[in-house]
Order: C-alpha cells, then structure tokens, then sequence
C-alpha cells in the first residue's frame, strides 16, 4: 500500500526525513560501518600492515562476549554490539530486512516501540548467546575468544513481533507467492535452530533468542495474541460450564436472524466505505490503528 517513487534518490530523501525511529537506527548502523571501513582504508594508504589488527581491536572493544569475565570489564557491550558490523553483506541483509519490517511495525505498532523491541530484542539475544556459551561444553574451547556482533538478534525481535501482531498480514516473496508473515517468522526460527551446529552457532542462538523476545513482547503487550486468547477461551469455558451448572435451564444465546445479520454487514460496509474515502483525500497514513486493522481484516476475508 506504498507508492513507489519515480526516483529512488526522492525516495531516499522522503524515507529518511520521515521522523520516525526507523531511518534513524539504520544511519546509526551504517554510520558505525562506514566509520569501519574508512579505518581500514586509512590503515591501507598509509600501508600498514595491522589493519586487521585494528578491526579485531573495536570488534573486542564493542561486540558482545561470550565469557563472562570480558562482559564483566565491558558491559555496555550488550548495547554496541547491535550497531556494530564488519562484513559489507552482513549489514546490507540486516538492513534489509530492518526496512522491510520495520515499516509494517511502526505501521501498527509505532515508532517507539520500535525503538524497545529493537534495544531490548538485541539484549535478549546477547543474553541467550553468553548464556548457551557458558552453558554448552561444545563452547568451551571457544569461550574466550567468541564475540557476536550485528543487529541480527534485534532485526528478529521486530520480525517475530510484528508477524505474532499481525499474523494474517502478507508480503510476495520470489518463487513462494503471497504468504503470510508469522508463517515466514515461524520459519526463521527453524532455520536458526537447525543450523546452530554450522559454524556460526553463536549468530543462529542471538537470533534465537531476539525472536524469543519479539514474541513474548508482543504475547503480554499486544491486545491480540496467544496466551490472552488462550486466558480468554478458558475463562469462557470456566464461565459457561458454571452458568449453566447454576441455570440448568437456561439457553445459549440465539443465532442471529438474517434480518440482523444483514444489517450488521451493511452498517461494516459503511465504515469501510468511510475509510477508502478517508484513504483518497488523506492518504493511507491518515488512518487511525483501529481504521488500518479493520481494513486488513476485511481485506483479509476477501
């Protein structure tokens, strides 16, 4: 439901002078990597050597550790590590996918959320990821020189999030066709847990554990989602078998008529009828949270 600019640069511009939190995280990523790549352009000119060196000292200084020691001495770790990239592919998918995302959770959710489920999903997959390292003997020999760095664990906490919030939502995916998005989260996940024995094992846990974030946030934040669904089918439940222990006699509540039925669909269609001419004066944006959900759950039924 985006229009496409003519030129990419005035999309760019409108993009990242929108105001919300999103363009911001993603210049603070490129920002850092640009920084990055610039040190070890300047190591090269000056043709020395310890360029490496040097991009192994701020991954040290910034990524997150596995040990407990180093995290000891280095704290903020937890925080920098999710801004911190090496490898131009490993920041061009984050991005990405933190743009693509990102866009349907502020959509719905808003900006500043956003911005905490982004901070504390990479935080949560950090934690996860010291965690199972300390954990695991497999990891052992490897411990004190592990570091994970990338905002891939915060990216999964905005994919989870938004996929949990609004699961009937749909993207066109190449070669798959329209599916919905908590399909593609679901997915993920799966793809992170089986590949933990290739050798990015620390990369798939914080993801992992981002992905285990967005979901709960979204379970014990949102107004729709599992467990209140399940709380809410069994209070009913619990509800209904003691009514009708105490009124025996007493009916389920009547199926609507057609005549009600009918009415009922009618004064829906009015709404939305409403809200697409709100759409062609205002522009989608000028939909409120409630106008946005009861045209996707319309179209979705379509």
């Amino acid at each position: 439901m985006y229009q496409q600019d003519s030129n990419i640069f005035d999309f760019l511009k409108k993009f990242f002078r929108e105001g919300s939190a999103l363009p911001n995280l993603i210049i603070i990523n490129v920002a850092v990597w640009l920084l990055l790549q610039i040190i070890r352009i300047f190591f090269f000119l000056y043709n020395q050597p310890d360029a490496i060196l040097a991009i192994s000292s701020v991954v040290r200084t910034f990524g997150v550790p596995a040990s407990l020691g180093s995290l000891e001495n280095k704290p903020w770790t937890l925080l920098t590590y999710m801004f911190l990239h090496v490898e131009i592919w490993h920041i061009l998918f984050n991005m990405l996918w933190l743009y693509w995302f990102g866009k349907i959770f502020t959509e719905y959710m808003g900006s500043r959320r956003l911005v905490v489920v982004y901070l504390f999903g990479g935080i949560a997959g950090g934690l996860v990821y010291i965690t199972a390292f300390n954990i695991f003997p497999v990891f052992a020999p490897a411990l004190s020189q592990s570091y994970a760095l990338g905002a891939s664990a915060s990216v999964m906490a905005i994919v989870t999030a938004i996929s949990f919030s609004v699961p009937n939502y749909t993207i066109y995916l190449l070669f798959f066709g329209r599916i919905r998005i908590v399909y593609l989260a679901i997915a993920l996940f799966v793809f992170d847990f089986f590949m933990i024995p290739s050798g990015n094992a620390g990369g798939h846990i914080a993801h992992i554990g981002g992905a285990l974030f967005g979901f709960l946030y979204v379970q014990f934040t949102g107004s729709s989602n599992i467990i209140k669904s399940a709380i809410w089918t069994w209070n009913s439940l619990f509800r209904r078998k003691k009514s009708r222990q105490n009124h025996p006699f007493e009916q389920e509540s009547r199926p609507l008529t057609d005549e009600e039925y009918n009415m009922k669909k009618v004064e829906k269609q009015k709404r939305i009828d409403g809200i697409l001419e709100k759409i062609s004066k205002g522009g989608y944006d000028s939909l409120t949270r409630d106008e946005k959900e009861l045209l996707f759950k319309s179209s979705a039924k379509d």
